[in-house]
């Protein structure tokens, strides 16, 4: 197995570190997003935090597609 990793370039390994911050700061985004919006209940905007926080890329991507929509920003 730790043969493997070996054989994997240092491009390669630039590239999965890149895929891997980009999707980082796309959960954190809707994180933030969703801190700063006001939905219809307190527990709405928690449970959209949760999502996002414990399925990070399926939630983020449900938040921006879904509760993005039902939250008003906040002024």
């Amino acid at each position: 197995m730790l043969e493997r990793l070996s054989q994997i370039s240092a491009t390669q390994w630039a590239l999965a570190g890149l895929v891997i911050v980009a999707l980082f700061a796309f959960s954190a985004w809707a994180i933030l997003d969703a801190w700063k919006r006001d939905f219809e209940s307190s527990g709405e905007k928690v449970g959209w935090i949760q999502l996002i926080i414990f399925i990070p890329v399926l939630g983020a991507l449900g938040y921006v597609f879904l509760g993005r929509k039902r939250g008003v920003p906040i002024q």
